[in-house]
């Protein structure tokens, strides 16, 4: 099948490159349209949860009502209950465009002490904007934010709209960063890994096709769904690091097989038949750990489910069009424009510093995988005091002001005034005029107030059937001790006739952890269903897609570690230039569980597709091991650290969840790509032995019909490519003469 797909790609080449052409220039055009469609906030709360329920209700009921900025006011000399510093701020809150501002709420216009620090010198203004989105929002502050400043005072604004201008202010920054940064230094590996100008740029190339095509299928995916801002950095992580790995593993099969085969056609067809493949194979993987997002019901991590899918789809269409259409063209001018003169000489497979380290690893494979697995195990071991918490201003750099409003708020300002718990009553008729359901909420409001934890319930609104209940507390508003006040709360019987629905910020973390932990069970069952089918499929057998699905869980437990190591106990984090805010972010494992998954099963793909190759010809199960991992080790460790370079701009971020979300994907790839594929795969597969390959007969029937295999016998002559740094190696010379061997027939369901 993928051989005729090379040869169709051949024949049509021109007309695959015009067709390739116009649509990355239309996926440009119209892709990078995406930063102003996307959800600056939001999304981590599912829909039918108790807080979201609140907030709905809140909105429907007393309208919007939202602290969009909050102003923060601080004179050196003056209180305010003094005359001068009541016309100072509210005079200059006065003169702000009526265009621009819905309504303003300070202390001279409620007189609650909830606006006033404990010293009686900062005050803080609430200002609702104008605007029927975020992103009109943002344009109203743009217009004000200058207007805000008081002669005298120390003035800043804070809140969830500057600090969503923030945020995609930083997002966009990293995204540019990331460009800038990566592609350059990628070029250059690649010239070192391939010697020539031309064959370095063509995984560069399908990088960049990659980036427009995320952000093209990111703008198409707003149209049915909101799509988180963040999701710009997962797709623009994937759509450049996935396209070049998939772009390096094409360009060199193509140029082992210009020196093996007769003409351009015959190696581009072998190409796409071996590589292509592959990245077939790996892309479906990828785009399957990615799709188990989609069983979440937060929109955060949807949209990251549906961009991350799209995004691979994206480069692995590329990889298989638009790249055997370039390869077809330029043909062995594929080595043009050479940076270093080429060794062309040929040499034992067995001379391979891989083969070697493969050789070496089994023959004390027991010693090698138990000193690796207690290793990994040991790196996980912080994960098992794992303390979870949300987002809040401190994800942002110390410098910036909407996190110093912030901090400035939780430690001046009593009872967590600007993140209340709030409980909304519905009962089943008007509370005006109805005695008993103003005594069944008097007594709601004692109950609430009693609650231990709460220091202050207060009446804010009743409107209809409505009332609306604020309640203060001492601990930060994502701290587990204000998770366990929402419960208390949650746990207090409504007032008869009534239903009570507990929202806010706290309460939305305590519903965002309960939805997680009852759908990464799910989730983790899907993924691994799915790699048992794909690793079966493409390999016939059961024993390997349980043991890359073994390896993945031990590379993931030691990321789990080193991250909470690292962010939730503060390690490291005057150099990464963060601030520890002693939880981790419940969404970030999410991800990285999908991505780092997807990406693992990339290498192993590549690598069990090499060795089978070789067990094929051969029926020798360690020398296929050795010799599979001395064909692939250089471009697994090249196609890492090229992806290392895309990932390390985003651990720069000044976002704290997307640097630990940058920082747990490098120790991953680290460990994935020097110890798990290089050491333990090959120590485990030794252990192994023949069973590596064996399936139930049933299962060897399927695969013998459905399998995703090459039937097509194949000389296994191999060429040396020293300049791809090991990553391609010679065939043995005996006699003083290459010798070939005619491919056996062998089936990975047949008898070892």
């Amino acid at each position: 099948m993928f051989e005729t797909w090379g040869r169709i790609i051949f024949r049509h080449r021109r007309l695959v490159l015009l067709a390739a052409v116009i649509a990355v220039i239309a996926a440009a055009a119209w892709g990078t349209g995406v930063f102003g469609k996307l959800q600056s906030a939001g999304g981590f709360t599912p829909a039918d949860s108790q807080s979201q329920q609140e907030a709905n209700l809140a909105s429907s009921t007393f309208g919007r009502d939202a602290a969009d900025v909050v102003v923060l006011y601080k004179s050196s000399g003056l209180t305010v209950h003094s005359p001068a510093y009541r016309a100072a701020v509210t005079g200059s809150l006065a003169r702000l465009p009526r265009s621009r501002v819905e309504s303003v709420t300070t202390y001279w216009s409620t007189g609650s002490s909830q606006f006033v620090s404990s010293n009686g010198r900062l005050t803080y203004a609430v200002v609702e904007l104008t605007g029927g989105s975020d992103a009109a929002r943002i344009t109203s502050f743009d217009a004000i934010q200058d207007r805000l400043a008081v002669p005298g005072f120390t003035v800043q604004a804070g809140g969830q709209i500057p600090t969503e201008a923030a945020t995609n202010k930083a997002v966009n920054s990293d995204i540019g960063r990331a460009e800038a940064f990566s592609l350059p230094i990628m070029l250059i590996l690649l010239l070192m890994i391939f010697g020539s100008l031309t064959a370095a740029s063509l995984p560069i190339a399908i990088g960049a096709t990659g980036i427009v095509g995320s952000f093209a299928a990111l703008r198409l995916l707003t149209l049915a769904t909101p799509v988180s801002i963040y999701s710009i950095n997962i797709t623009t992580i994937l759509g450049l690091g996935l396209a070049i790995d998939y772009g390096l593993f094409v360009v060199s099969r193509f140029r082992e097989e210009l020196d093996r085969q007769p003409t351009v056609e015959e190696a581009l067809a072998r190409t796409v038949a071996t590589a292509g493949r592959t990245v077939a194979v790996s892309g479906v993987t990828v785009a399957m750990a990615l799709a188990s997002l989609l069983l979440f019901p937060e929109v955060f991590l949807r949209s990251m489910g549906y961009g991350g899918v799209l995004t691979v789809l994206v480069d692995m269409l590329a990889a298989l069009t638009l790249l055997p259409a370039l390869l077809a063209v330029l043909g062995p001018r594929v080595n043009a424009l050479r940076v270093r003169r080429s060794v062309r000489r040929q040499r034992a497979e067995e001379t391979g510093a891989w083969y070697r380290l493969a050789r070496s690893v089994m023959r004390r494979p027991v010693a090698y995988a138990a000193v690796i697995v207690v290793a990994l195990l040991a790196l996980g071991t912080p994960f098992l005091h794992v303390t979870w918490g949300g987002t809040d201003a401190r994800d942002l750099p110390a410098s910036a002001q909407v996190r110093q409003v912030a901090q400035r708020l939780s430690a001046d300002f009593p009872g967590n005034a600007s993140a209340p718990i709030e409980s909304m009553v519905r009962f089943g008729g008007p509370v005006a005029g109805s005695a008993s359901r103003q005594a069944a909420l008097a007594g709601y409001v004692r109950d609430v107030g009693h609650v231990p934890g709460v220091t202050g319930a207060q009446l804010t609104g009743v409107r209809g059937d409505v009332a609306r209940v604020d309640l203060s507390y001492q601990p930060a508003p994502l701290s587990a001790q204000a998770r366990q006040i929402v419960e208390r709360v949650r746990a207090v019987p409504a007032p008869a006739g009534a239903r009570a629905y507990v929202g806010g910020q706290t309460a939305q973390l305590v519903d965002e952890l309960s939805s997680l932990s009852a759908t990464v069970p799910w989730m983790a069952v899907v993924m691994a269903a799915a790699t048992f089918v794909l690793l079966f499929l493409a390999f016939g057998s059961v024993v390997l897609p349980v043991k890359a699905i073994v390896m993945n869980l031990l590379s993931l437990a030691a990321t789990f570690g080193v991250v909470v190591w690292i962010f939730q106990d503060g390690h490291l984090s005057g150099l990464l230039q963060f601030t520890s805010t002693g939880t981790v972010d419940p969404t970030m494992p999410v991800l990285m569980l999908a991505i780092i998954f997807g990406l693992s099963m990339d290498y192993e793909v590549f690598l069990l597709s090499r060795i089978r190759e070789r067990y094929d010809v051969t029926g020798d199960n360690a020398e296929a091991i050795a010799s599979g991992l001395q064909r692939t080790g250089g471009i697994i460790t090249s196609a890492a650290l090229l992806l290392l370079i895309v990932i390390g701009s985003f651990s720069a971020s000044g976002i704290t969840f997307i640097k630990l979300l940058g920082v747990g994907m490098i120790v991953a790839l680290i460990v994935d790509a020097s110890i798990v594929r290089v050491m333990l795969v090959p120590a485990t597969m030794r252990l192994l032995g023949r069973a590596n390959w064996w399936a139930p007969r049933p299962l060897r029937r399927i695969y013998a019909r459905y399998g995703i295999n090459e039937a097509a016998d194949q000389a296994d002559t191999e060429v040396s490519r020293p300049e791809l740094a090991g990553a391609s190696e010679a065939v043995a010379q005996r006699s003083g003469a290459a010798t070939v061997q005619t491919r056996r027939s062998t089936r990975m369901g047949s008898q070892r």
